[in-house]
């Protein structure tokens, strides 16, 4: 997001022309529009920097690390959809994103992963496998010893 003049713009229209840029915003920049919007002018124009402005990586790679560092970092869910649904609109296979995320199972354990796992099962629509009657109904030999 390009912050040419954040002064000439009005809170709202700059919290919309965020929306337009990013594909999302979160709560605490709807509140901070209203309560400081100095410091999240300054703030967001660090995020257009580092993250909105096209520099040597593309938008797409930018998105799948996004996902794995909010993964890792616990963040909260739905901060982790809005990227994975932004990476989504632009392009980015589910599978793609799963491989992503499959890579914080080494270094951040089995709890962050499926923290975002289960994220992107809601956002992509997952379907699980389930255990057949059978199986459920067997009990297993190695139980008995």
């Amino acid at each position: 997001m390009a912050d040419t003049a954040p002064e000439s713009k009005s809170p709202q229209q700059y919290l919309d022309e965020m929306v337009r840029t990013r594909g999302y915003v979160l709560d605490y920049h709807k509140y901070m529009a209203n309560a400081d919007y100095d410091v999240l002018t300054a703030a967001n124009g660090l995020v257009a920097s580092a993250y909105l402005n096209q520099r040597t990586l593309d938008r797409r790679t930018k998105e799948l690390l996004f996902i794995v560092s909010l993964t890792v970092m616990r963040a909260e869910k739905h901060h982790i959809k809005s990227h994975i649904d932004v990476a989504l609109s632009l392009g980015v296979s589910p599978t793609e994103i799963l491989e992503a995320l499959e890579i914080t199972l080494p270094e951040a354990g089995v709890v962050a992963f499926q923290a975002g796992f289960e994220v992107w099962c809601e956002a992509v629509g997952a379907e699980p496998l389930e255990p057949s009657a059978e199986a459920l109904a067997a009990p297993d030999a190695s139980a008995r010893d």
